[in-house]
Protein backbone atom coordinates (compact mmCIF):
# COMPACT_ATOMS: atom_id res chain seq x y z
CA UNK A 1 0.00 0.00 0.00
CA UNK A 2 1.48 2.89 -1.06
CA UNK A 3 2.17 5.83 1.62
CA UNK A 4 -0.61 8.93 1.77
CA UNK A 5 0.48 11.69 0.02
CA UNK A 6 2.12 14.71 2.44
CA UNK A 7 0.85 18.03 2.42
CA UNK A 8 3.73 20.72 1.10
CA UNK A 9 3.39 22.35 5.09
CA UNK A 10 3.88 18.90 7.08
CA UNK A 11 6.71 18.63 4.12
CA UNK A 12 8.37 21.90 4.99
CA UNK A 13 8.15 20.64 8.62
CA UNK A 14 9.60 17.71 7.83
CA UNK A 15 12.84 18.92 6.21
CA UNK A 16 16.08 17.17 7.62
CA UNK A 17 19.22 19.58 9.30
CA UNK A 18 21.92 20.03 6.93
CA UNK A 19 24.01 17.74 8.75
CA UNK A 20 21.90 15.05 8.18
CA UNK A 21 21.96 15.27 4.17
CA UNK A 22 26.01 15.72 4.61
CA UNK A 23 26.47 12.84 6.54
CA UNK A 24 23.92 10.57 4.83
CA UNK A 25 25.12 7.24 3.47
CA UNK A 26 24.33 8.64 -0.14
CA UNK A 27 26.26 11.81 -0.12
CA UNK A 28 29.52 10.06 2.28
CA UNK A 29 31.25 8.94 -0.98
CA UNK A 30 31.54 12.13 -2.86
CA UNK A 31 31.56 14.18 0.50
CA UNK A 32 35.31 13.06 0.82
CA UNK A 33 36.45 14.11 -2.41
CA UNK A 34 34.67 17.59 -2.30
CA UNK A 35 35.34 18.50 1.27
CA UNK A 36 33.29 19.86 4.00
CA UNK A 37 32.70 23.01 2.59
CA UNK A 38 31.47 22.24 -0.64
CA UNK A 39 29.13 19.60 0.57
CA UNK A 40 27.80 21.57 3.00
CA UNK A 41 26.74 24.23 0.39
CA UNK A 42 25.05 21.58 -1.37
CA UNK A 43 23.13 20.59 1.33
CA UNK A 44 21.66 23.53 1.89
CA UNK A 45 21.42 24.30 -1.47
CA UNK A 46 18.99 21.51 -2.22
CA UNK A 47 17.29 22.43 1.38
CA UNK A 48 16.97 26.05 -0.22
CA UNK A 49 15.27 25.32 -3.50
CA UNK A 50 13.02 22.57 -1.78
CA UNK A 51 11.96 25.25 0.73
CA UNK A 52 11.24 27.33 -2.25
CA UNK A 53 9.60 25.23 -4.24
CA UNK A 54 7.10 23.61 -1.25
CA UNK A 55 6.31 27.59 -0.23
CA UNK A 56 4.90 28.11 -3.86
CA UNK A 57 2.97 24.69 -3.97
CA UNK A 58 1.30 25.49 -0.57
CA UNK A 59 0.76 29.61 -2.17
CA UNK A 60 -0.80 27.76 -5.58
CA UNK A 61 -3.10 25.18 -3.26
CA UNK A 62 -4.37 28.43 -1.12
CA UNK A 63 -4.94 30.32 -3.89
CA UNK A 64 -6.68 27.88 -6.07
CA UNK A 65 -8.69 27.21 -2.94
CA UNK A 66 -9.75 31.50 -2.52
CA UNK A 67 -10.38 31.44 -5.94
CA UNK A 68 -11.94 28.39 -7.24
CA UNK A 69 -11.77 26.23 -10.33
CA UNK A 70 -12.44 28.76 -13.03
CA UNK A 71 -8.67 30.95 -11.95
CA UNK A 72 -7.04 27.36 -11.59
CA UNK A 73 -5.46 28.32 -14.78
CA UNK A 74 -4.33 31.56 -13.82
CA UNK A 75 -3.13 30.68 -10.78
CA UNK A 76 -0.78 28.06 -12.73
CA UNK A 77 0.57 30.39 -14.89
CA UNK A 78 1.18 32.68 -11.98
CA UNK A 79 3.22 30.48 -9.95
CA UNK A 80 5.11 29.31 -13.13
CA UNK A 81 6.47 33.11 -13.32
CA UNK A 82 7.57 33.15 -10.26
CA UNK A 83 10.05 30.38 -10.52
CA UNK A 84 8.49 27.02 -11.48
CA UNK A 85 10.31 24.76 -14.61
CA UNK A 86 8.72 25.77 -17.71
CA UNK A 87 7.38 22.48 -20.12
CA UNK A 88 10.54 22.75 -21.69
CA UNK A 89 12.75 21.53 -18.91
CA UNK A 90 14.15 25.35 -18.47
CA UNK A 91 13.37 27.33 -15.68
CA UNK A 92 12.38 31.21 -15.25
CA UNK A 93 14.91 33.97 -14.29
CA UNK A 94 13.98 33.73 -10.45
CA UNK A 95 14.11 29.84 -10.45
CA UNK A 96 16.72 27.37 -8.81
CA UNK A 97 18.29 24.77 -10.58
CA UNK A 98 20.42 22.00 -9.42
CA UNK A 99 23.51 21.15 -11.18
CA UNK A 100 22.43 18.13 -13.31
CA UNK A 101 19.84 20.19 -14.88
CA UNK A 102 16.44 19.10 -12.90
CA UNK A 103 13.95 22.16 -11.79
CA UNK A 104 12.96 22.49 -8.52
CA UNK A 105 9.68 20.80 -8.69
CA UNK A 106 11.75 17.76 -8.43
CA UNK A 107 13.00 18.67 -5.47
CA UNK A 108 9.95 19.67 -4.18
CA UNK A 109 8.98 15.84 -5.32
CA UNK A 110 12.09 14.54 -3.09
CA UNK A 111 10.82 16.91 -0.31
CA UNK A 112 8.07 15.41 0.38
CA UNK A 113 9.00 12.07 0.15
CA UNK A 114 9.01 9.17 3.19
CA UNK A 115 12.77 9.70 4.58
CA UNK A 116 15.68 11.72 3.36
CA UNK A 117 17.23 9.91 0.81
CA UNK A 118 15.25 11.40 -2.03
CA UNK A 119 17.18 14.98 -0.17
CA UNK A 120 20.49 13.19 -0.26
CA UNK A 121 20.31 11.97 -4.03
CA UNK A 122 19.47 15.72 -5.16
CA UNK A 123 22.84 16.64 -2.69
CA UNK A 124 24.55 13.71 -4.08
CA UNK A 125 24.08 14.98 -7.54
CA UNK A 126 24.70 18.31 -7.16
CA UNK A 127 28.20 17.26 -5.73
CA UNK A 128 28.67 15.03 -8.60
CA UNK A 129 28.27 18.06 -11.31
CA UNK A 130 30.68 20.22 -8.88
CA UNK A 131 33.16 17.95 -8.93
CA UNK A 132 32.49 16.40 -12.74
CA UNK A 133 35.86 17.78 -14.76
CA UNK A 134 35.18 20.32 -17.65
CA UNK A 135 36.12 19.25 -20.39
CA UNK A 136 35.66 16.24 -19.76
CA UNK A 137 36.70 12.98 -21.98
CA UNK A 138 33.88 12.57 -24.80
CA UNK A 139 34.10 9.29 -27.04
CA UNK A 140 33.44 10.76 -30.64
CA UNK A 141 31.68 8.44 -32.77
CA UNK A 142 30.36 10.73 -35.44
CA UNK A 143 33.04 10.35 -37.84
CA UNK A 144 33.44 13.93 -37.86
CA UNK A 145 37.20 14.12 -37.89
CA UNK A 146 37.97 17.51 -36.62
CA UNK A 147 34.70 18.35 -34.48
CA UNK A 148 35.06 21.91 -33.72
CA UNK A 149 32.53 21.35 -30.59
CA UNK A 150 34.50 18.22 -29.39
CA UNK A 151 37.84 19.70 -29.18
CA UNK A 152 38.55 19.14 -32.70
CA UNK A 153 41.95 17.29 -33.36
CA UNK A 154 42.82 14.89 -30.43
CA UNK A 155 46.89 14.99 -30.08
CA UNK A 156 49.36 12.17 -29.94
CA UNK A 157 50.01 10.21 -27.10
CA UNK A 158 53.54 11.81 -27.40
CA UNK A 159 52.17 15.13 -27.22
CA UNK A 160 49.89 14.66 -24.29
CA UNK A 161 53.03 13.34 -22.28
CA UNK A 162 54.87 16.28 -23.62
CA UNK A 163 52.04 18.81 -22.06
CA UNK A 164 51.82 16.76 -19.22
CA UNK A 165 55.64 16.87 -18.28
CA UNK A 166 55.62 20.64 -18.87
CA UNK A 167 52.61 21.80 -16.48
CA UNK A 168 53.71 19.78 -13.86
CA UNK A 169 56.95 20.68 -13.17
CA UNK A 170 59.97 23.50 -13.79
CA UNK A 171 60.96 23.89 -17.07
CA UNK A 172 63.78 25.32 -19.21
CA UNK A 173 60.78 27.75 -20.55
CA UNK A 174 62.65 30.68 -20.64
CA UNK A 175 66.34 29.82 -19.06
CA UNK A 176 69.46 28.59 -21.07
CA UNK A 177 70.50 26.16 -19.32
CA UNK A 178 74.39 26.12 -21.28
CA UNK A 179 74.95 30.19 -20.50
CA UNK A 180 73.05 29.78 -17.15
CA UNK A 181 70.49 32.99 -18.17
CA UNK A 182 67.75 34.04 -19.10
CA UNK A 183 66.22 32.97 -22.64
CA UNK A 184 62.88 33.62 -24.75
CA UNK A 185 60.35 31.39 -24.64
CA UNK A 186 59.96 32.10 -28.51
CA UNK A 187 63.08 30.78 -29.40
CA UNK A 188 62.05 27.17 -28.29
CA UNK A 189 60.11 26.06 -31.68
CA UNK A 190 62.17 28.18 -34.38
CA UNK A 191 64.66 25.36 -35.56
CA UNK A 192 61.54 22.53 -35.98
CA UNK A 193 59.76 25.02 -37.97
CA UNK A 194 62.32 26.43 -39.97
CA UNK A 195 63.26 22.88 -41.21
CA UNK A 196 59.80 21.51 -41.92
CA UNK A 197 59.13 24.88 -44.16
CA UNK A 198 62.00 26.12 -45.38
CA UNK A 199 61.17 29.33 -43.54
CA UNK A 200 63.94 32.25 -42.24
CA UNK A 201 62.20 32.36 -38.93
CA UNK A 202 59.57 31.41 -36.76
CA UNK A 203 56.96 32.91 -34.19
CA UNK A 204 54.05 30.94 -32.07
CA UNK A 205 51.14 32.19 -30.59
CA UNK A 206 47.82 31.12 -28.75
CA UNK A 207 46.01 30.92 -31.68
CA UNK A 208 45.98 32.04 -35.64
CA UNK A 209 43.17 34.58 -35.17
CA UNK A 210 45.59 35.89 -32.52
CA UNK A 211 48.64 35.36 -35.38
CA UNK A 212 46.92 37.45 -37.92
CA UNK A 213 45.79 40.54 -35.31
CA UNK A 214 49.60 40.49 -34.37
CA UNK A 215 50.67 40.76 -38.42
CA UNK A 216 47.83 43.68 -38.65
CA UNK A 217 48.92 45.63 -35.68
CA UNK A 218 52.74 44.99 -35.94
CA UNK A 219 52.95 45.78 -39.95
CA UNK A 220 49.80 47.95 -41.01
CA UNK A 221 48.81 49.86 -38.32
CA UNK A 222 46.98 53.05 -39.73
CA UNK A 223 47.71 51.54 -42.90
CA UNK A 224 45.65 49.98 -45.83
CA UNK A 225 45.27 46.15 -46.51
CA UNK A 226 44.72 45.03 -49.58
CA UNK A 227 42.05 42.12 -50.13
CA UNK A 228 40.57 40.58 -52.03
CA UNK A 229 36.23 40.11 -51.84
CA UNK A 230 36.27 37.15 -52.47
CA UNK A 231 38.52 36.27 -49.21
CA UNK A 232 36.63 38.68 -46.60
CA UNK A 233 35.14 34.91 -44.70
CA UNK A 234 34.05 35.02 -41.78
CA UNK A 235 34.33 31.63 -39.29
CA UNK A 236 33.00 30.20 -36.21
CA UNK A 237 31.87 33.06 -33.67
CA UNK A 238 31.78 36.19 -35.32
CA UNK A 239 35.18 36.11 -36.54
CA UNK A 240 35.13 38.37 -39.52
CA UNK A 241 38.23 39.36 -41.28
CA UNK A 242 36.83 42.84 -41.90
CA UNK A 243 36.47 43.08 -38.17
CA UNK A 244 39.81 41.99 -37.58
CA UNK A 245 41.13 44.27 -39.92
CA UNK A 246 39.50 46.90 -37.46
CA UNK A 247 40.68 45.74 -34.14
CA UNK A 248 44.24 45.28 -35.54
CA UNK A 249 44.14 48.99 -36.77
CA UNK A 250 44.10 48.44 -40.02
CA UNK A 251 42.35 49.76 -43.26
CA UNK A 252 40.42 47.31 -45.16
CA UNK A 253 40.98 47.77 -48.76
CA UNK A 254 38.71 45.41 -50.88
CA UNK A 255 39.80 44.36 -54.45
CA UNK A 256 38.16 42.49 -57.09
CA UNK A 257 34.40 41.34 -57.11
CA UNK A 258 33.45 38.45 -55.10
CA UNK A 259 33.69 35.91 -57.54
CA UNK A 260 36.65 37.16 -59.83
CA UNK A 261 40.19 39.44 -58.52
CA UNK A 262 42.71 39.96 -60.98
CA UNK A 263 46.29 40.82 -60.55
CA UNK A 264 45.53 44.36 -62.15
CA UNK A 265 43.20 44.81 -58.82
CA UNK A 266 46.09 45.26 -57.02
CA UNK A 267 48.02 46.76 -59.44
CA UNK A 268 45.36 49.64 -59.36
CA UNK A 269 44.63 49.84 -55.80
CA UNK A 270 48.35 50.09 -54.04
CA UNK A 271 49.04 54.04 -52.99
CA UNK A 272 51.84 55.24 -51.00
CA UNK A 273 48.86 54.50 -47.27
CA UNK A 274 49.33 50.88 -48.27
CA UNK A 275 51.47 48.58 -46.18
CA UNK A 276 50.84 44.97 -47.43
CA UNK A 277 48.92 42.95 -49.40
CA UNK A 278 46.86 39.63 -47.69
CA UNK A 279 45.81 36.34 -49.10
CA UNK A 280 43.04 34.96 -46.95
CA UNK A 281 42.43 30.79 -47.64
CA UNK A 282 38.89 30.26 -48.07
CA UNK A 283 39.20 27.13 -45.50
CA UNK A 284 35.41 26.85 -44.51
CA UNK A 285 33.94 27.43 -47.89
CA UNK A 286 34.06 27.17 -51.56
CA UNK A 287 33.26 28.97 -54.59
CA UNK A 288 32.74 27.38 -58.03
CA UNK A 289 31.85 28.09 -61.55
CA UNK A 290 33.17 31.44 -62.89
CA UNK A 291 35.66 31.94 -60.40
CA UNK A 292 39.05 33.33 -60.24
CA UNK A 293 41.59 34.19 -57.78
CA UNK A 294 45.00 35.87 -58.24
CA UNK A 295 48.38 32.61 -57.56
CA UNK A 296 50.29 33.93 -54.42
CA UNK A 297 53.23 33.58 -57.02
CA UNK A 298 51.91 36.75 -58.67
CA UNK A 299 50.96 38.43 -55.75
CA UNK A 300 54.37 37.96 -54.54
CA UNK A 301 55.67 39.51 -57.92
CA UNK A 302 53.36 42.58 -57.15
CA UNK A 303 54.73 43.14 -53.70
CA UNK A 304 57.99 43.32 -54.85
CA UNK A 305 57.31 45.72 -57.81
CA UNK A 306 55.58 48.10 -55.23
CA UNK A 307 58.36 47.09 -52.53
CA UNK A 308 55.27 45.85 -49.80
CA UNK A 309 55.75 42.40 -47.77
CA UNK A 310 52.84 39.43 -49.11
CA UNK A 311 51.22 37.73 -46.28
CA UNK A 312 49.56 33.86 -46.40
CA UNK A 313 46.84 33.68 -43.84
CA UNK A 314 46.12 29.67 -44.33
CA UNK A 315 43.86 29.17 -41.68
CA UNK A 316 44.01 25.18 -41.01
CA UNK A 317 47.28 25.28 -42.94
CA UNK A 318 49.03 21.29 -43.32
CA UNK A 319 52.19 19.91 -43.73
CA UNK A 320 51.19 17.05 -45.65
CA UNK A 321 49.43 16.50 -49.01
CA UNK A 322 45.39 16.19 -48.16
CA UNK A 323 44.68 15.14 -51.60
CA UNK A 324 46.93 11.65 -51.32
CA UNK A 325 43.96 10.65 -49.23
CA UNK A 326 41.16 11.44 -51.31
CA UNK A 327 40.81 14.60 -50.40
CA UNK A 328 40.45 18.44 -51.93
CA UNK A 329 44.32 19.60 -52.30
CA UNK A 330 44.68 21.80 -49.02
CA UNK A 331 47.80 24.29 -49.44
CA UNK A 332 50.93 23.49 -47.65
CA UNK A 333 52.46 25.81 -45.67
CA UNK A 334 56.05 24.86 -47.37
CA UNK A 335 55.03 25.75 -50.69
CA UNK A 336 53.59 29.64 -49.46
CA UNK A 337 56.80 29.86 -48.02
CA UNK A 338 58.22 28.54 -51.84
CA UNK A 339 56.47 30.30 -53.29
CA UNK A 340 57.99 33.59 -51.78
CA UNK A 341 55.51 34.80 -49.04
CA UNK A 342 56.75 37.08 -46.44
CA UNK A 343 54.84 35.88 -43.34
CA UNK A 344 52.58 32.68 -43.46
CA UNK A 345 50.35 32.30 -40.48
CA UNK A 346 48.77 28.80 -39.84
CA UNK A 347 46.87 26.85 -37.03
CA UNK A 348 48.43 24.70 -34.33
CA UNK A 349 45.39 21.92 -34.29
CA UNK A 350 42.99 21.21 -36.89
CA UNK A 351 44.91 19.67 -39.56
CA UNK A 352 48.79 20.01 -38.18
CA UNK A 353 47.00 17.36 -35.35
CA UNK A 354 48.44 20.13 -32.09
CA UNK A 355 47.11 21.87 -29.49
CA UNK A 356 45.83 24.83 -30.26
CA UNK A 357 48.29 28.19 -31.14
CA UNK A 358 48.75 30.35 -33.77
CA UNK A 359 52.06 29.74 -35.98
CA UNK A 360 54.02 32.48 -38.29
CA UNK A 361 56.81 31.70 -40.10
CA UNK A 362 58.65 33.61 -42.78
CA UNK A 363 61.63 36.26 -43.55
CA UNK A 364 63.45 36.37 -40.77
CA UNK A 365 62.99 40.67 -40.76
CA UNK A 366 58.99 40.42 -41.02
CA UNK A 367 59.38 38.08 -37.23
CA UNK A 368 61.70 39.95 -35.53
CA UNK A 369 59.16 43.02 -36.24
CA UNK A 370 56.55 40.53 -34.85
CA UNK A 371 58.39 39.78 -32.03
CA UNK A 372 59.39 43.28 -30.80
CA UNK A 373 56.14 44.08 -30.66
CA UNK A 374 53.61 44.44 -27.78
CA UNK A 375 50.99 42.80 -28.36
CA UNK A 376 53.04 39.63 -28.89
CA UNK A 377 53.36 39.33 -24.80
CA UNK A 378 49.70 38.97 -24.70
CA UNK A 379 49.14 36.58 -27.36
CA UNK A 380 52.01 34.29 -25.92
CA UNK A 381 51.52 30.64 -25.67
CA UNK A 382 52.03 28.48 -22.11
CA UNK A 383 54.62 26.22 -21.69
CA UNK A 384 52.26 23.12 -22.06
CA UNK A 385 51.17 24.46 -25.62
CA UNK A 386 54.59 24.97 -26.81
CA UNK A 387 55.63 21.84 -25.03
CA UNK A 388 52.56 20.32 -27.08
CA UNK A 389 53.73 21.40 -30.28
CA UNK A 390 57.31 20.53 -30.23
CA UNK A 391 56.55 16.30 -29.84
CA UNK A 392 53.71 17.23 -32.72
CA UNK A 393 56.28 18.58 -35.13
CA UNK A 394 58.48 16.18 -34.13
CA UNK A 395 55.99 13.27 -35.56
CA UNK A 396 56.55 15.24 -38.83
CA UNK A 397 60.09 15.89 -39.06
CA UNK A 398 60.39 11.65 -38.23
CA UNK A 399 58.08 11.30 -40.96
CA UNK A 400 55.82 9.23 -38.65
CA UNK A 401 52.27 11.93 -38.82
CA UNK A 402 50.39 9.53 -40.65
CA UNK A 403 51.15 7.43 -37.94
CA UNK A 404 51.12 9.07 -34.78
CA UNK A 405 48.63 11.94 -35.67
CA UNK A 406 45.64 11.39 -34.36
CA UNK A 407 44.45 13.54 -37.07
CA UNK A 408 45.97 12.11 -39.87
CA UNK A 409 45.73 8.38 -38.82
CA UNK A 410 42.18 9.01 -38.75
CA UNK A 411 42.04 10.41 -42.55
CA UNK A 412 44.73 7.77 -43.58
CA UNK A 413 42.33 4.67 -42.72
CA UNK A 414 40.57 2.80 -44.69
CA UNK A 415 36.87 1.55 -45.86
CA UNK A 416 37.42 -1.93 -45.52
CA UNK A 417 39.53 -1.51 -42.14
CA UNK A 418 36.83 -0.01 -40.79
CA UNK A 419 34.14 -1.94 -41.75
CA UNK A 420 35.91 -5.19 -40.12
CA UNK A 421 36.07 -2.87 -36.68
CA UNK A 422 31.85 -1.98 -37.15
CA UNK A 423 31.37 -5.57 -37.82
CA UNK A 424 33.38 -6.58 -34.64
CA UNK A 425 31.02 -3.85 -32.92
CA UNK A 426 27.79 -5.26 -33.83
CA UNK A 427 29.25 -9.06 -32.99
CA UNK A 428 29.80 -7.62 -29.76
CA UNK A 429 25.94 -6.12 -29.29
CA UNK A 430 24.67 -9.66 -30.26
CA UNK A 431 27.15 -11.71 -27.85
CA UNK A 432 25.83 -9.13 -24.89
CA UNK A 433 22.30 -9.43 -25.85
CA UNK A 434 21.60 -12.37 -27.10
CA UNK A 435 18.07 -12.54 -28.47
CA UNK A 436 17.32 -9.34 -27.64
CA UNK A 437 20.17 -7.76 -30.19
CA UNK A 438 17.98 -5.02 -32.10
CA UNK A 439 18.68 -5.06 -35.81
CA UNK A 440 21.84 -3.70 -36.89
CA UNK A 441 23.31 -3.19 -40.90
CA UNK A 442 27.07 -2.17 -42.24
CA UNK A 443 26.25 0.60 -44.44
CA UNK A 444 28.85 2.95 -46.73
CA UNK A 445 28.85 6.41 -45.56
CA UNK A 446 30.77 9.11 -45.55
CA UNK A 447 32.90 11.00 -42.87
CA UNK A 448 33.00 14.42 -42.51
CA UNK A 449 36.73 16.23 -42.07
CA UNK A 450 35.10 19.19 -40.35
CA UNK A 451 36.56 22.09 -38.14
CA UNK A 452 36.62 24.55 -40.32
CA UNK A 453 39.00 22.99 -42.87
CA UNK A 454 38.47 20.93 -46.59
CA UNK A 455 34.46 22.38 -47.20
CA UNK A 456 32.87 20.30 -48.55
CA UNK A 457 34.89 17.19 -48.04
CA UNK A 458 34.28 13.89 -47.12
CA UNK A 459 36.04 10.72 -46.78
CA UNK A 460 34.28 6.92 -47.76
CA UNK A 461 33.59 4.61 -44.43
CA UNK A 462 31.74 1.85 -42.74
CA UNK A 463 29.59 2.67 -40.20
CA UNK A 464 27.49 0.48 -37.61
CA UNK A 465 23.53 1.30 -38.32
CA UNK A 466 21.67 0.41 -35.30
CA UNK A 467 17.44 0.32 -35.13
CA UNK A 468 16.36 1.70 -31.74
CA UNK A 469 12.15 2.51 -31.01
CA UNK A 470 13.41 6.24 -29.68
CA UNK A 471 16.64 7.48 -31.53
CA UNK A 472 16.68 10.42 -29.93
CA UNK A 473 16.09 9.10 -26.16
CA UNK A 474 18.97 6.86 -26.73
CA UNK A 475 21.44 9.02 -28.87
CA UNK A 476 20.63 11.30 -25.28
CA UNK A 477 21.55 9.05 -22.78
CA UNK A 478 24.74 7.66 -24.60
CA UNK A 479 25.58 11.35 -23.95
CA UNK A 480 25.62 11.13 -20.23
CA UNK A 481 27.02 7.79 -20.13
CA UNK A 482 30.85 8.30 -18.69
CA UNK A 483 32.10 8.67 -20.97
CA UNK A 484 29.63 10.17 -22.97
CA UNK A 485 29.26 8.52 -26.28
CA UNK A 486 28.19 11.27 -29.33
CA UNK A 487 26.64 9.88 -32.16
CA UNK A 488 24.46 10.62 -35.22
CA UNK A 489 21.09 9.94 -36.21
CA UNK A 490 19.83 9.62 -39.02
CA UNK A 491 16.08 8.11 -40.00
CA UNK A 492 15.80 7.19 -36.76
CA UNK A 493 18.74 4.66 -36.54
CA UNK A 494 21.66 5.45 -34.32
CA UNK A 495 24.76 5.78 -36.42
CA UNK A 496 28.45 5.17 -35.24
CA UNK A 497 31.17 5.34 -37.05
CA UNK A 498 34.65 3.85 -36.64
CA UNK A 499 36.97 6.39 -37.69
CA UNK A 500 36.81 8.59 -35.12
CA UNK A 501 36.81 5.95 -31.96
CA UNK A 502 40.46 5.10 -31.59
CA UNK A 503 41.06 1.70 -32.43
CA UNK A 504 41.65 -0.87 -29.35
CA UNK A 505 40.40 -3.89 -27.47
CA UNK A 506 39.21 -4.36 -23.95
CA UNK A 507 36.21 -5.16 -21.39
CA UNK A 508 35.09 -8.57 -23.76
CA UNK A 509 35.24 -6.65 -26.58
CA UNK A 510 37.33 -8.64 -29.12
CA UNK A 511 38.64 -7.54 -32.80
CA UNK A 512 39.69 -10.37 -34.71
CA UNK A 513 43.59 -10.79 -35.03
CA UNK A 514 43.41 -10.35 -38.49
CA UNK A 515 41.35 -6.79 -38.41
CA UNK A 516 43.25 -5.63 -35.48
CA UNK A 517 46.69 -6.35 -37.37
CA UNK A 518 45.08 -4.70 -40.22
CA UNK A 519 44.33 -1.96 -38.61
CA UNK A 520 47.84 -1.35 -36.62
CA UNK A 521 49.59 -2.25 -39.95
CA UNK A 522 47.70 0.32 -41.13
CA UNK A 523 48.44 2.96 -38.80
CA UNK A 524 51.82 1.97 -38.07
CA UNK A 525 51.34 0.78 -34.72
CA UNK A 526 53.34 -1.75 -33.09
CA UNK A 527 50.81 -3.69 -30.96
CA UNK A 528 53.43 -5.57 -29.27
CA UNK A 529 54.46 -2.41 -27.05
CA UNK A 530 51.03 -1.04 -26.81
CA UNK A 531 51.56 1.24 -29.76
CA UNK A 532 50.96 5.12 -29.50
CA UNK A 533 46.81 5.81 -29.26
CA UNK A 534 45.98 8.79 -28.07
CA UNK A 535 43.68 7.40 -25.92
CA UNK A 536 44.70 5.57 -22.59
CA UNK A 537 42.45 3.50 -20.52
CA UNK A 538 39.64 5.61 -18.50
CA UNK A 539 39.32 3.22 -15.39
CA UNK A 540 39.99 -0.37 -14.52
CA UNK A 541 36.78 -0.92 -14.02
CA UNK A 542 35.37 -3.66 -16.53
CA UNK A 543 31.43 -1.86 -16.33
CA UNK A 544 30.60 1.39 -17.74
CA UNK A 545 28.95 3.83 -15.72
CA UNK A 546 25.66 4.32 -16.70
CA UNK A 547 22.89 6.69 -15.02
CA UNK A 548 20.57 5.01 -13.04
CA UNK A 549 17.90 6.62 -15.49
CA UNK A 550 18.83 7.06 -18.78
CA UNK A 551 16.29 9.67 -19.87
CA UNK A 552 12.56 9.87 -20.20
CA UNK A 553 11.24 8.05 -23.95
CA UNK A 554 13.43 4.76 -23.50
CA UNK A 555 12.20 1.71 -23.26
CA UNK A 556 13.56 -1.35 -21.47
CA UNK A 557 14.99 -2.73 -24.45
CA UNK A 558 16.87 0.48 -25.62
CA UNK A 559 17.96 1.09 -22.17
CA UNK A 560 19.87 -2.37 -22.46
CA UNK A 561 20.81 -1.74 -25.55
CA UNK A 562 22.35 1.54 -24.85
CA UNK A 563 24.29 0.00 -21.59
CA UNK A 564 25.89 -2.58 -24.52
CA UNK A 565 26.90 0.21 -26.69
CA UNK A 566 28.22 2.40 -24.00
CA UNK A 567 30.51 -0.86 -22.74
CA UNK A 568 31.43 -1.28 -26.33
CA UNK A 569 32.70 1.88 -27.24
CA UNK A 570 34.01 2.43 -23.75
CA UNK A 571 36.22 -1.01 -23.72
CA UNK A 572 37.21 0.07 -27.68
CA UNK A 573 39.06 3.31 -26.69
CA UNK A 574 40.92 1.45 -24.35
CA UNK A 575 43.93 -0.73 -23.73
Amino acid sequence: MSPSPVSPAAALRRLPAVHVLVEHPLVAPLAERAGREQTVAAARGVLDDARAALLAAAQSSTSAEDTGPASAGATESASTSNGRATDTGRTTENSRTTDSGRATDDVAAAATATGDDALAAAVRDRLAGWLKPRPTRVINATGVILHTNLGRAPVSEATAAAMAVAAAGYSDLEYELDAGERGSRHDLLVDRLRRLTGAEAALVVNNNAGATMLVLSALAKGRGVIVSRGQLVEIGGGYRIPDVMEAGGARLVEVGTTNRTHGRDYEQAIDEDVALLLRVHTSNYRMIGFTHEVPLEEMVAIGARHGLPVVDDLGSGSLLRTEDHGLAAEPLVQDSIAAGADLVTFSGDKLLGGPQAGLIVGRAAAVETLRRHPLTRALRPDKSTLAGLAATLDHYLRGEALSRVPVWRMIAARPDTLGRRAEAWRAAVRDALGADAPAMTIDDAMSAAGGGSLPGEALPTRVLRVAVAHADAAAAALRRADPPVVCRVADGMLVLDPRTVAPGTAHGVTVSDDAANAAEHEAGVDSEHGGDLATKPMSESAAPVVPGALGAGLGGEDEALVRALIGLLRGDVSR
